[in-house]
């Protein structure tokens, strides 16, 4: 599948209404919209997190395979279901290798004995606010009325593998909540 940009603006939108990928017209704030922007916005917190020197390189390597997965998520979100042509939809083996990689990590890992403190080593950190950008856009994938449902699996997954992934930048040394620590 070719992509061809050949203008970035097109005024179309000046409105506050957009075109779905089916070329209906919605408002801006419509639920697909919401759901693909925050997907956008995770992808670009994704790209901030590979410019960190303390990524170790299978993340890294994990995190460009989920920055590509999350285009295709945005194109799924993007166009309702129905229609001549067949669209790029989100399936089972997305969530599947998902799945994989947060048991492959996830082995290596003490047992939690409390919850995870979002921080730490700079790569842990930008990993739990990709985290916390995926859990939103799962939350607005779930307003999409006729949306994919293997989104909204796929969206719940990968913040599980964004949280085991910052739990093992930081290696050993994870800031972990003291309930009623600062109490007197």
């Amino acid at each position: 599948m070719t992509v061809n940009l050949t203008r970035i603006y097109t005024k179309l939108g000046d409105g506050g209404e957009t075109h779905l990928g089916d070329m209906s017209r919605v408002p801006k704030t419509h639920p697909r919209i919401e759901a693909y922007g925050v997907v956008d916005e995770l992808n670009a917190h994704l790209g901030v997190t590979l410019t960190l020197p303390d990524l170790p390189a299978q993340q890294a390597q994990w995190l460009r395979r989920i920055q590509n997965d999350l285009f295709d998520v945005g194109a799924d979100l993007a166009v309702p279901h129905g229609g001549d042509r067949e669209r790029l939809r989100v399936d089972e083996g997305y969530t599947t290798w998902l799945e994989g990689a947060c048991d492959e990590v996830n082995a290596t890992l003490a047992p939690l004995k409390s919850f995870v403190l979002p921080g730490g080593t700079p790569s842990a950190a930008h990993l739990h606010v990709c985290r916390t950008v995926c859990r939103r856009a799962e939350r607005r994938a779930i307003l999409v009325e006729d949306g994919n449902p293997e989104v909204v699996r796929y969206l719940n997954r990968l913040s599980d593998l964004l949280f085991i992934l910052s739990r093992a930048a930081n290696g050993r040394e994870e800031p972990l909540w003291e309930p009623g620590a600062t109490k007197s």
